[in-house]
């Protein structure tokens, strides 16, 4: 019957399985090389947790010699939007993560493909010819009301919901029945007869066992649900296309979320019963935050903004700077080895499976600022240069006017950056602009100016037009301090802050509060990195001209 069962339900697929394992051998690669793939479903929306996982898949394979490649899981065709296989090949390319073969936006790379399974029907077709040849699949005929009746029996029994045992009539059916109802046009699903033990009694469950390269040694029950791997459409669900895929493709590691675990036995079953070996699977942890009471917390669509990729490219997150806090949540150990190698690339570290947490990684956006600046300082001022005037072009064009002079741009990304105890101010895009917003004309009128430091507001115009009186472009560092002390000394203020808390009674204030005046002047700010080194840059015009539109705006 099963011979003739599959040739009624498959009357058109001629191929066999081993057409397919000739059409795509093993792949030829050093020992202990992996194959990792990246699968996510064209919905238009990447997020941080598509870019976790393709990390790890993209450092399990490109640090032992293998391959990382992109499928596109589109079987659900409800979720599909146009433009999205661009959109995911265009933001993890931001950040860096490159594909050996796969889908791409000018079509396939590799010899393993098609790499979009919507394309691939004929050989999930073939495979579940196979399966109801051999007497491991079914044709149901349920309708969606029958179903809806089982599950109500099943409720009012307390029993597990779903297709299995006496709640699977179909399974039973004669082939002549079969023939009957499809001859009849009565649409179908074809179902896993699944050879699990259905009875539900805890005492006699079997159970799977599963290594798995995060988690460890995994016990769970089998599967003994009769699930949908071919839809009424011929299209496959994604447990029955993956299996198929990975096997075919020669994936090696399976890199997903924890949220699969409990659909894991049903892929057992799947690999056992198609005769493929399984491959090794990773299952991450799911990110989450701390909420404002402290508890931890799934980061979410509806109320996280930094789930979505598109959070760290607006803002303008250097790629850089998101890798390495990815690291740090991925690995241990990593932050123990960057202190180790403060100047080493990030792909000198050997990243391990065994080091992922499986409880839960948590997402900390203060952290990956504070790791941000960090990297910030590590790259030369031409290069975030570039990467910021790429940045303001995409998503801030009105920006673009302060690009047009590169030296004067860098010398003020440049400031403080090689002290001793160099600052790190660089954070981001927006940041950074906000932040070198007062060394720009067009920028700097239009941001707001901090108030003058109560002690020598009063003196302000007086402090200013001395300190026209009196500078000189051409000053040293030291030369030109001497002068703002000597101002500040003529007018009542103490020449050193010391001088001023010993004896507050004695001064009006102290040399600090007139220099905030002329820096509050010069940038809108009450402080900024040093000031004498700040109109060096700027030219001699340009501080005067300032200072003279400030003194008349008092």
């Amino acid at each position: 019957m099963s011979e003739k069962l599959a040739n009624l339900l498959f009357p058109n697929i001629e191929k066999t399985p081993s057409d397919y394992e000739e059409c795509f051998p093993g792949r030829d690669l050093p020992k202990g090389a992996k194959v990792t793939r990246l699968g996510p479903s064209p919905t238009g929306f990447m997020h941080l947790g598509n870019l976790y996982g393709a990390f790890v898949d993209e450092r399990l394979a490109h640090q032992s010699n293998g391959v990382f490649y992109l499928r596109i899981e589109d079987t659900d065709d409800k979720r599909y939007v146009e433009g999205a296989v661009d959109t995911i090949i265009k933001s993890l390319d931001y950040f860096g993560i490159h594909f050996d073969e796969g889908a791409t936006k000018d079509g396939d790379v590799g010899k393993y493909g098609s790499y979009t399974q919507s394309e691939r029907k004929e050989i999930y077709q073939t495979y579940a010819k196979e399966l109801v040849r051999n007497g491991f699949a079914y044709p149901c005929f349920l309708t969606e009301d029958e179903i809806n009746k089982i599950r109500a029996e099943q409720e009012s029994q307390k029993l597990t919901p779903g297709i299995y045992g006496d709640f699977a009539p179909s399974r039973n059916l004669s082939y002549e029945e079969v023939e009957e109802k499809i001859k009849a046009g009565k649409p179908w699903v074809l179902r896993l007869a699944s050879s699990g033990d259905c009875s539900q009694r805890t005492d006699i469950v079997r159970k799977i066992r599963v290594n798995d390269a995060i988690r460890g040694r995994l016990e769970m029950p089998e599967n003994y649900h009769d699930v949908v791997i071919l839809k009424t459409t011929g299209i496959p669900t994604y447990h029955f296309a993956h299996v198929i895929d990975d096997h075919l493709m020669r994936t090696t590691h399976v890199v997903r979320g924890a949220e699969w675990l409990p659909s894991l036995p049903i892929h057992v079953e799947l690999f056992e019963k198609l005769g493929f070996e399984m491959p090794i699977y990773c299952h991450t942890a799911q990110l989450m935050k701390l909420d404002e009471e402290g508890n931890r917390r799934k980061l979410s669509k509806r109320n996280d903004p930094e789930l979505s990729l598109d959070f760290y490219r607006k803002k303008g997150y250097h790629p850089a700077a998101v890798r390495e806090y990815l690291l740090t949540i991925l690995n241990s150990n990593f932050e123990e080895w960057r202190i180790e190698h403060p100047d080493s690339n990030y792909e000198n570290f050997e990243f391990t499976t065994e080091k992922m947490s499986n409880s839960g990684a948590l997402f900390d956006l203060d952290k990956l600022n504070n790791i941000s600046k960090d990297v910030l300082l590590g790259i030369p001022a031409a290069e975030l240069y570039d990467f910021l005037k790429n940045w303001a072009g995409e998503f801030r064009p009105e920006l673009l006017d302060i690009f047009e002079d590169e030296e004067y741009f860098c010398s003020f990304v440049d400031l403080g950056r090689d002290d001793k105890k160099p600052r790190k101010d660089l954070v981001y895009g927006e940041q950074i602009i906000e932040f070198m917003s007062c060394y720009f004309d067009i920028l700097h009128d239009k941001m707001p100016k901090d108030s003058l430091p109560e002690e020598a507001s009063g003196d302000a115009e007086l402090i200013l037009n001395k300190y026209l009186e009196t500078y000189n472009h051409s000053d040293d560092q030291s030369q030109w301090f001497d002068k703002i002390r000597e101002i500040a000394t003529a007018l009542g203020y103490a020449a050193k802050p010391k001088d001023f808390k010993k004896h507050p009674e004695d001064y009006k204030g102290h040399v600090g509060h007139v220099s905030t005046v002329i820096r509050i002047a010069l940038l809108g700010r009450a402080t900024s990195p040093d000031i004498w080194s700040i109109q060096q840059i700027m030219g001699e015009e340009m501080v005067r001209g300032r200072i003279k539109k400030y003194i008349s705006e008092l």
